[in-house]
């Protein structure tokens, strides 16, 4: 089998149901979640994993989930397939949230996204999680999308939030406060 198959040339890819242009808003909300997935790779190549295995599964999971999304997003008619994406797959990433956020100290302000190299690229998987999610609601506007992606990646920036938290604490780094922000996260009780 080739790599390459030439279809693509004239500025044209196939989706699930057909072609469009490679610029269709389609393609950038399947592109982001394919970009995304490619920076939780990196993160996950940037774990300690004797320390953090337990990121390391859920990194691997919600990359297959990711793909899920990915391929929602390419299904230009909803009649060809089942979605792969359901709701239960958000909540489940709230239980992981709520671990994550319980080894973690509180926290008052906004922090600067860095610390220790796993933890940095955590928080460029929230960024481009964001901008992902952005793009599914631009595609949304226009076209038919499964609902439950954009609520799975919703909760996802904030599982991303809370893994590079968790993972500057299990490597002794401390969050750096944006030193103008007020305090806007309320404490747990």
């Amino acid at each position: 089998m080739n790599i390459y198959t030439r279809t693509g040339d004239a500025g044209q890819t196939g989706v699930i149901g057909g072609r469009v242009d490679k610029d269709d808003v389609r393609v950038e909300a399947y592109g982001s979640v394919d970009e995304l997935n490619c920076f939780v790779g990196q993160a996950i190549a940037l774990l300690d994993r004797e320390r953090s295995g337990d990121m390391h599964a859920d990194l691997l999971q919600i990359q297959q989930e990711l793909f899920d999304c990915g391929s929602d997003l390419a299904l230009s008619k909803k009649e060809l397939r089942p979605f792969k994406t359901v709701a239960a797959m958000a909540g489940s990433l709230e239980q992981i949230i709520d671990k994550y956020d319980g080894e973690t100290p509180d926290i008052a302000r906004f922090i600067l996204p860095g610390g220790s190299p796993a933890s940095a690229a955590l928080h460029v998987c929230r960024s481009v999680c964001r901008r992902a999610e952005r793009r599914v609601v631009t595609l949304a506007k226009v076209q038919e999308v499964n609902p439950a992606v954009q609520q799975y990646l919703n909760r996802l920036s904030d599982l991303f939030f809370t893994m590079a938290r968790a993972a500057n604490h299990r490597e002794g780094v401390t969050d750096t406060e944006y030193e103008r922000s007020a305090n806007v996260f309320r404490q747990s009780t």
